[in-house]
């Protein structure tokens, strides 16, 4: 069974830092895409960042692309996502997903989602 667990989240403030960690068990990590979505209170979860399974792709919301950074340790079994110039409207939950033939901006491949790591940025 496909395990993915997110930590790294918490309150910063605007201009600061954070970095998200995404650590899968269940799956043969090396061979999946990986990817970051978030979703803020009342509106629908969207597309953040993702990374195909050798690091050679990755691919970003046009709102995060020079803030945000993907990256994965196929060794360690995790993704990660270095969170810099946090934003207030960057304030959601954040959610690692994992698919076995897919590293794009559309959710629906991916097949394994992560409980969520809440991320908070104040003004």
């Amino acid at each position: 069974q496909v395990q993915l667990v997110e930590s790294g989240g918490g309150l910063v403030q605007a201009g600061g830092s954070l970095k998200l960690s995404c650590s899968a068990s269940g799956l043969t990590f090396s061979t999946y895409g990986m990817g970051w979505f978030r979703q803020a209170p009342g509106k629908e979860r969207e597309f953040v960042a993702s990374i195909s399974w050798n690091s050679r792709y990755t691919y970003y919301t046009d709102s995060v692309k020079g803030r945000f950074t993907i990256s994965r340790d196929n060794a360690k079994n995790t993704v990660y996502l270095q969170m810099n110039s946090l934003k207030p409207e960057d304030t959601a939950e954040y959610y690692c997903a994992a698919s076995k033939a897919y590293s794009g901006t559309d959710p629906r491949p991916f097949g394994s989602w992560g409980q969520g790591t809440q991320v908070t940025v104040s003004s």
